[in-house]
């Protein structure tokens, strides 16, 4: 299983921000799929969860009500619609995934990471 993120950069506070992974090497439908981030000299932070049908997420009480994950199982990709950024959440995102499910705590698969910078 291979996981390729993008869609980071720098945004203002306030703005929004789409990332997309795309997933590859094997069934895409039959994973559970996760974002997490990692800001510079912190531990790594559970973001949001997707299960593998779509119908179930869960997010980290820092980023609830702001971000929004999602999947799409025709295109093999997960997004994550950041919106009304803050500068604490500046950090490298992950995305991750698991089969049948996937726990907050990470994920047997990890993508490179994509690079999110909010400025003030």
């Amino acid at each position: 299983v291979q996981l390729q993120a993008s869609g980071g950069g720098l945004v203002q506070a306030g703005g929004s921000l789409r990332l997309a992974c795309v997933f590859s090497g094997g069934a895409f439908s039959s994973y559970a799929l996760g974002w997490w981030r990692q800001a510079a000299g912190k531990e790594r932070e559970f973001v949001a969860t997707i299960t593998w049908g779509g119908g179930g997420t869960s997010y980290g009480n820092s980023v609830k009500g702001r971000f929004t994950i999602s999947r799409d199982n025709t295109k093999n990709t997960l997004y994550l619609q950041m919106n009304n950024v803050r500068p604490e959440d500046t950090a490298i995102y992950y995305c991750g995934a698991d089969r049948p499910n996937i726990a907050t705590t990470g994920a047997r698969y990890w993508g490179q990471g994509t690079l999110v910078t909010v400025s003030s």
